[in-house]
C-alpha cells in the first residue's frame, strides 16, 4: 500500500487546497452540496418536514397510499403517512448512525493497526491474525449474524457494524505504520528516548489520517447501504421509526401499483451513497502522493 507522511506533505496539501480541488471538480462539488443538504435535512427535520408527526410515525388512515400530489408531494404509505416527511426524518438515522459507526471503527482499528505496524513481532502477528479472523467473513453477513444474536434495533445494528468494520482500518493503519517506523523523524524520536506510546500517538497515528479519511468517506456510503439492508430485513430500525431501508421494505409488496412508497426512499439512498463515493474518489486523488513527486 502507498504510504503518506504528513511531516513531508507539501504546503499546498492543506484544507484550502482540498476545497479548491473540490470546487474545480463539478462531480465532487455537487456531491459535497448533496451531502450538506441531506445533513441539513437531518438537523432541521422538525422545521422542514411538512407533516412532522407523520414523519415520526403517526398514522393517517384516511389518506392511505395516496399518489404524489400537491398535498403530499411524494405520496403517502399504506398507513397514510407522508413519504416526504418520512424521508426527511429518515435522514437522521441514515446519516448520523453511519457516521458514528465509521468513527468508532476508526477509533478501534487505527490505533491497533498503528501498534501492530510499529511494534512488529508477536504483537503484529497477534493483532493481524485477529483482524484476518474478522475479515474472513463478509462485513454485512457478520453484522447480520451479530444483530440476530444480540437483538434487533438501530443501536444493535450499529454495534454489529462497528464490530465488522474496524479490521479494515487496522490494515490501513498497519500498512502506513510499517513504512513510517523507518522514517528519520521516527528514528530521531527513538534516539532521544521518546516512549513507544508517544511515538505512536504523536507521529504514527497522525500520519495514517489521510488514507483513513479517504476510506472513511467511501465507507460512509457503504455503511448507509448496510444499515438500510439490515432495516430492510427487519434487523435494524423497527417500526414506526422512520428509516429509508424500512420504508423500502414496507412498500416492496406494492411496488407495481403504489411505486412511490419504495421508489423515493430508495432514490434517497442511491443519491447519498453515490455522493459519498464520488467525494471519496476525489479525496483519494487529492491525497495520492504520486501527484507530488
Amino acid at each position: 500500500m502507498t504510504t503518506i507522511a504528513t511531516d513531508l506533505l507539501p504546503a499546498q496539501r492543506t484544507s484550502r487546497h482540498v476545497w479548491n480541488v473540490i470546487a474545480r471538480d463539478p462531480l465532487a462539488l455537487i456531491s459535497t452540496v448533496v451531502i450538506i443538504l441531506f445533513v441539513l435535512l437531518a438537523v432541521l427535520a422538525p422545521v422542514i418536514a411538512p407533516y412532522p408527526e407523520q414523519g415520526q410515525g403517526r398514522t393517517n388512515a384516511s389518506e392511505s397510499m395516496d399518489p404524489p400530489s400537491a398535498k403530499h408531494l411524494l405520496g403517502t404509505d399504506r398507513l397514510g403517512r407522508d413519504i416526504l416527511s418520512r424521508i426527511i426524518y429518515g435522514a437522521r438515522p441514515a446519516l448520523v448512525v453511519p457516521m458514528g459507526v465509521v468513527l468508532f471503527a476508526v477509533l478501534i482499528g487505527a490505533p491497533l493497526g498503528a501498534l501492530a505496524g510499529y511494534k512488529g513481532g508477536w504483537v503484529d502477528e497477534a493483532i493481524m491474525r485477529l483482524t484476518d479472523l474478522f475479515l474472513a467473513f463478509p462485513s454485512l453477513l457478520l453484522a447480520m449474524a451479530i444483530t440476530a444474536s444480540i437483538g434487533r434495533g438501530l443501536d444493535k445494528a450499529a454495534i454489529a457494524l462497528v464490530v465488522s468494520w474496524w479490521p479494515w482500518y487496522t490494515r490501513i493503519a498497519r500498512g502506513v505504520a510499517v513504512s513510517l517506523k523507518e522514517q528519520y523523524f521516527v528514528e530521531a524520536a527513538q534516539a532521544t528516548g521518546v516512549s513507544d506510546a508517544v511515538i505512536i500517538l504523536r507521529h504514527i497515528l497522525p500520519n495514517t489520517m489521510s488514507p483513513i479519511l479517504v476510506q472513511a468517506t467511501v465507507d460512509l456510503g457503504t455503511v448507509i447501504l448496510a444499515m438500510g439492508g439490515l432495516a430492510f430485513i427487519g434487523l435494524g430500525t423497527q417500526p414506526p421509526a422512520p428509516d429509508w431501508g424500512l420504508m423500502i421494505s414496507e412498500g416492496r409488496a406494492l411496488i407495481l401499483d403504489q411505486w412511490w412508497i419504495s421508489t423515493f426512499p430508495g432514490s434517497a439512498i442511491f443519491i447519498v451513497v453515490l455522493a459519498f463515493n464520488l467525494l471519496g474518489d476525489t479525496l483519494r486523488d487529492i491525497f495520492d502522493p504520486r501527484q507530488y513527486k
